[in-house]
């Protein structure tokens, strides 16, 4: 993605990332590894939500992404007596940013 996306480029990056995981290893991981997960489309690619996260979250210094993982996780099966269904798959993405950088999505929130 060039510096500065299109209007329609910007749409398209508000799209791409869902919302944050917060669980405990994503919690170790933004400490330990400065990584955050977010969930993210289906169709997102790696480049995406590189662009899409930079794009998002910086405010006053530029945000810089290092890498991006990816993984698919497939829903679990359920039942509801003889009734069996499965939980939807999703995608989620694994950020990791340069030395010295975070995110705060407590600040994110106030700022909206």
């Amino acid at each position: 993605m060039s510096a500065a996306p299109s209007p329609g480029q910007q749409l398209r990056l508000m799209q791409v990332v869902l919302a944050p995981v917060i669980s405990e290893k994503s919690t170790f991981l933004a400490d330990k590894r400065n990584q955050y997960v977010f969930r993210v489309a289906q169709d997102a690619t790696k480049d995406e939500v590189k662009a899409a996260v930079e794009f998002m979250f910086s405010r006053k210094e530029k945000l810089e992404v290092v890498g991006v993982q990816i993984v698919n996780v497939h829903g679990k099966g359920k039942r509801f007596g003889r009734l069996a269904g499965r939980r939807h798959h999703w995608k989620k993405a694994y950020v990791r940013l340069k030395q010295g950088q975070e995110i705060n999505f407590a600040e994110q929130a106030e700022a909206k």
